[in-house]
């Protein structure tokens, strides 16, 4: 053996395993040292994709308007797992559509997606490739609103009249075959309840084609003011107490009067047309002298409302004899006898008018139709009343009420104050002195809206 162990040929062989060993162990160490420093020459290769990345479109806004181009498209990178984590975060890059070209004619084509600032290393696919895109010549044309509403949703008995746009015209900027395609532009008023009375809103302004599609264009305003003035057909009638019951034994009733004397009814045309006065029913049965009562109107089921729902009843008495009133007549055959008890009679008669005129003194006259006038009116706006008449009942002594005629009565409101809308405005009234007055209403609706700029 130790002659084995000292031949040479036994230390060459032992040299050269260790020589082997030293050589994949310093190998082995230096690998591993350069992928711990990231220098390994086969880094991981990897794909992502950025879904819904933002196209850009490059051209002539001013004089050109380009559709068909999607708002987005897919973005499919390739390459090295840290750069691809990278674009994915920040987004860095742009996809675009360039039609910046000036000599670029009009109509269709195909277009193709192209990408920039992204890192070179990396390769992109664009789904789709490309698009189909329309370039046409821009237009700015100006054309009429028209507005319009849900007309099945008017309460019964209410009308509407026609509604007003402002402003009236508008400017729609498009493709010169999508202005071309305007049948229609209008602002549609929405309401999502029963209409009962006038509506002052902001509606939306479409442009729609022969077949109510919506054009793709821009409309300057966008919006405009529409009101719509709702009301309801009226008639003013006479109040007609009727007398109910029996009166008391002893008492007679003289008369009946009722204040005022006049409601106004509000309903369907077909409806008022049908009712001449509104009978106010009387019961006398319990009344044991002069009395004045206030009492409930009846109204009418097939009207809407009244301007007024109760009434003031004036009842006036005399007390009479029972006896006196059941007894037969006596004639008298001397003639002396009869003059003088004639006479007596006068006398005792005289102060009874006297009471009755001084029961009376005073009194009502109510006047029909009084104008409205509105005052203080800027030149620059429009002022329409909801209702511009009235009625007016004139408390007075019966001597004055007689002289008084309706050019003695004034009714006016004050607009010079109300801006742009609907308000409601006390009434002034002016009256001849010496008598009081009564309004179904002191306030009357005021729509006050701007007068359209000479052209």
């Amino acid at each position: 053996m130790d002659k084995f162990t000292n031949s040479a040929w036994f230390m060459r062989i032992v040299a050269f395993a260790l020589a082997a060993l030293l050589f994949i162990s310093i190998n082995f160490e230096m690998e591993s040292d350069k992928k711990s420093l990231g220098l390994s020459t086969a880094p991981e290769i990897s794909t992502e994709t950025i879904e819904n990345v933002p196209v850009e479109v490059y051209y002539d806004r001013e004089n050109l308007v380009v559709s068909g181009v999607p708002e987005t498209v897919d973005v499919t990178l390739k390459g090295a797992k840290s750069l691809l984590i990278n674009a994915k975060n920040q987004r860095d890059f742009k996809v675009y559509v360039d039609l910046s070209d000036p000599a670029i004619s009009m109509g269709d084509r195909t277009v193709t997606f192209k990408i920039s600032e992204l890192n070179e290393k990396l390769v992109a696919t664009i789904d789709p490739e490309y698009a189909e895109v329309n370039v046409q010549e821009r237009v700015t044309k100006e054309f009429s609103v028209e507005a319009e509403y849900n007309s099945s949703l008017l309460e019964e008995g209410y009308t509407a009249g026609q509604p007003t746009v402002s402003p009236k015209t508008v400017k729609i900027t498009g493709a010169k075959d999508a202005i071309e395609q305007i049948s229609y532009v209008k602002a549609n008023l929405e309401i999502s309840k029963g209409l009962n009375e006038t509506v002052n809103s902001k509606a939306t302004v479409k442009a729609l084609d022969r077949d109510l599609n919506k054009l793709d264009v821009t409309i300057e305003p966008s919006s405009v003011a529409v009101s719509l003035k709702v009301s309801i057909p009226s008639k003013t009638v006479s109040i007609e107490p009727k007398q109910t019951g029996k009166a008391k034994d002893g008492i007679r009733i003289t008369s009946i009067s009722v204040d005022p004397k006049e409601v106004t009814l509000f309903g369907s045309e077909t409806s008022l047309e049908k009712i001449d006065e509104i009978n106010l029913p009387v019961n006398i049965s319990k009344i044991d002298g002069d009395t004045e009562l206030e009492l409930d109107l009846n109204k009418p089921e097939s009207v809407q409302k009244m301007s007024l729902g109760k009434a003031q009843v004036r009842i006036r008495t005399e007390k009479v004899d029972v006896d006196e009133e059941n007894a037969e007549p006596v004639v008298e055959e001397e003639e002396p006898e009869t003059e003088q008890k004639q006479e007596e009679q006068v006398v005792e008669e005289k102060p009874e008018p006297e009471e009755e005129d001084e029961a009376a003194a005073i009194e009502s006259k109510t006047f029909n139709n009084i104008q409205i006038v509105p005052v203080g009116m800027r030149d620059d706006q429009d002022a329409e009343l909801e209702s511009d008449v009235t009625s007016i009942t004139l408390l007075g002594e019966a001597d004055d009420l007689k002289k008084i005629t309706k050019d003695d009565i004034n009714l006016t409101v004050d607009v010079s104050n109300l801006d742009e809308g609907t308000h409601d405005v006390d009434l002034a009234v002016t009256v001849p002195e010496g008598v009081e007055w009564e309004l179904d209403s002191k306030t009357v609706s005021v729509t006050i809206t701007q007068k359209d700029e000479e052209t």
